[in-house]
């Protein structure tokens, strides 16, 4: 994605979505992205989160670095490209973004690099911890991840959940 300063100048905005928990892992703010940035992003993201078995991308430059192509490889992490032209490949990602751009980049003048990034992040973690979505039972990513995360070790009786994105993120 992309936005800009009030003054004109250009931003870059590299947004990690997890397609299970529908949580925003990461907004990476810059003047521009490269492979390597995209890297240290997701290795961030690991740690926190866990590694996931695909990442779904677009056919931005910054995804098709050798950077980023080593990454996924040492990783053992598959990169699943959109078709040119289909963003629906990556349906989750661009419903986030849309939502991000109508709520987050419409609504503010970033005066600075710094300040897109504090705004940004406020909105990032407003969405993750007080968000309702009817997708995940009208609770908060958060609390969907954290449920999903017992579930996991057994000491709740899973319910009926489709689990077919887990450990997927998809990145714009």
């Amino acid at each position: 994605m992309s936005d800009q300063l009030f003054d004109g100048r250009r931003i870059r905005l590299l947004t990690i979505v997890d397609n299970h928990t529908r949580e925003s892992l990461a907004i990476h703010v810059g003047q521009r992205i490269r492979g390597c940035e995209v890297v240290q992003v997701l290795e961030k993201a690991i740690k926190e989160h866990g590694k996931p078995q695909t990442i779904k991308v677009d056919n931005g430059p910054e995804f098709i670095s050798k950077d980023v192509d080593l990454w996924a490889y040492w990783n053992q992490v598959k990169l699943d490209f959109s078709r040119l032209g289909k963003p629906t490949n990556n349906a989750y990602v661009e419903s986030f973004n849309a939502r991000f751009r109508l709520e987050c980049l419409n609504e503010h003048w970033f005066l600075s690099l710094k300040d897109a990034q504090e705004k940004i992040e406020a909105w990032r973690r407003d969405y993750n911890e007080n968000r309702l979505h009817s997708s995940l039972g009208n609770i908060s990513p958060e609390e969907f991840a954290a449920l999903d995360r017992t579930l996991e070790t057994g000491l709740v009786k899973a319910p009926d959940a489709n689990k077919n994105d887990l450990q997927n993120f998809g990145l714009t």
